[in-house]
């Protein structure tokens, strides 16, 4: 079965967020590579969106059954964003497959996530 879940966040939101909180607020949602990755207050916002259309498309939300670092972004050789979630909540789940795709433009970030549930 495929789920699709789809999140857009405001850039300046972000940024604002991140000058407030600073690393200790990106740490409530990203891992350490994470951090490393998202250089921009873009990518941020993206990896945001990202993690929450994951969740969406989970059916969940981010919560009880689904945290942030349960969730796992990184970038492929030619720098295409990429998710994974951790080993146990792949198994918790049933997910076969998930594939993300982010953009960003005119002040926002969005991702759309489609997942590929086992029956």
């Amino acid at each position: 079965m495929l789920c699709v879940g789809v999140d857009i966040v405001s850039i300046g939101r972000m940024e604002s967020f991140v000058k407030k909180y600073q690393t200790r607020g990106l740490e409530r949602f990203l891992s350490e590579s994470e951090i490393a990755l998202a250089k921009t207050f873009q990518s941020i916002a993206g990896f945001w969106a990202a993690k929450e259309a994951c969740a969406k498309a989970l059916k969940c939300g981010i919560g009880k059954e689904l945290g942030f670092h349960d969730i796992l972004l990184s970038k492929s050789p030619k720098g295409a964003p990429l998710l994974r979630l951790t080993q146990e909540k792949l198994e918790y789940f049933k997910v076969q497959d998930l594939s993300l795709s982010i953009s960003h433009d005119a002040g926002f970030a969005i991702a759309v996530v489609v997942v590929n549930l086992r029956n």
